[in-house]
């Protein structure tokens, strides 16, 4: 269990006391006093090093096959002894611009919070040491320490959407480039865009009803005055879900415009392959009557025939340019 212990520690009034070499015992000390609880953050625990939690903390074995499998949606589930809570924070990476969602579940219940985190996004360090600086909001209990997680899995939601905001831009810019850029780079990156948006909006798109749930009264082991705080996360998360809802549809949108344009692309140089053609086609007709073995055919023998026939497929090519570029065809 050591190896997958994050953290273990015993809150009272608020405030950190100490860390407790056996949390089954200081759950029970926890639960003897009126105002504290334990808090313990697990990493990726397998189903064996889970047992002696899933025991002592009396947690639900469908919550703790969700928290074990990990690969879940959003949701908020409601059992006899614990309330399970699971999000899915984001992460950004800047040298690839790819998005990838890892899984956070929370327990509370009588004097207890459990976190299970898989993957290595969203560690829990940065959230305690807030907490632990706010004793305030520490001492509503395993409650704060919900509304603090989804608080900062939302907070960088907004960070990452602002994030893909930019690359959005740049690919704007890239697309409509009087150059117009590499056409098939250009399609494979707005398809990629758009896998990254869609990692996004499942991880938060559907955490919306469970937080619309906590902003609401009667969502058991939730402090009674908690629904304001958990409004706020719901009003960000909102926001967040919104814009991503509009890089969506402005992806959408400049793939169409980038289809548009290869389509224009294509018929100017449809138009200028024809032009060419029909400004070879004029000599070629000529040069092919005169080069027909005929004994008797005009001007033939006039010495003058070889120059004002040159002449003349010069002039109607240089007439038929003309006409092309005046049209635009060129």
């Amino acid at each position: 269990m050591p190896a997958v212990i994050v953290d273990c520690a015993i809150y009272r009034d608020g405030r950190r006391t100490e860390r407790p070499d056996d949390f089954s015992d200081a759950l029970d000390e926890a639960r003897a006093s009126r105002d504290a609880f334990l808090w313990i953050g697990l990493h990726e625990p397998t189903e064996e090093e889970f047992d002696l939690v899933r025991d002592e903390f009396g947690l639900h074995p469908l919550a703790v096959e969700d928290a074990l499998r990990a690969h879940q949606r959003p949701k908020l589930e409601v059992y006899d002894d614990s309330l399970f809570a699971v999000l899915k924070p984001v992460v950004y990476e800047p040298e690839s611009d790819t998005v990838s969602a890892d899984e956070l579940m929370v327990f509370i219940g009588d004097s207890f919070v459990v976190t299970v985190r898989h993957g290595e996004g969203a560690p829990l360090a940065a959230v305690r040491r807030r907490l632990e600086a706010e004793p305030e909001v520490l001492k509503h209990g395993p409650t704060a320490v919900l509304y603090a997680v989804s608080d900062a899995v939302v907070d960088h939601y907004m960070d990452v959407s602002g994030e893909l905001q930019l690359d959005l831009e740049e690919l704007e810019a890239q697309v409509f480039a009087p150059s117009g850029g590499d056409s098939k780079n250009t399609a494979a990156r707005i398809y990629t865009f758009k896998r990254q948006v869609l990692e996004f909006r499942r991880a938060a798109g559907p955490l919306t009803a469970p937080m619309a749930r906590l902003a609401g009264a009667g969502v058991p082991f939730v402090h009674e005055h908690a629904q304001p705080f958990f409004r706020d996360v719901n009003d960000h998360l909102t926001r967040a879900n919104e814009q991503v809802e509009g890089l969506d549809r402005l992806l959408s949108d400049i793939l169409s415009a980038h289809l548009a344009q290869m389509g224009v692309r294509q018929n100017d140089d449809m138009r200028k392959i024809s032009a060419w053609a029909a400004m070879a086609a004029v000599p070629t007709m000529v040069a092919g009557v005169y080069g027909m073995n005929f004994d008797h055919m005009p001007e033939l023998h006039w010495v003058w025939t070889y120059p004002v026939v040159v002449a003349s497929m010069g002039c109607a090519v240089f007439g038929l340019h003309r006409l092309f570029k005046r049209r635009g065809w060129l």
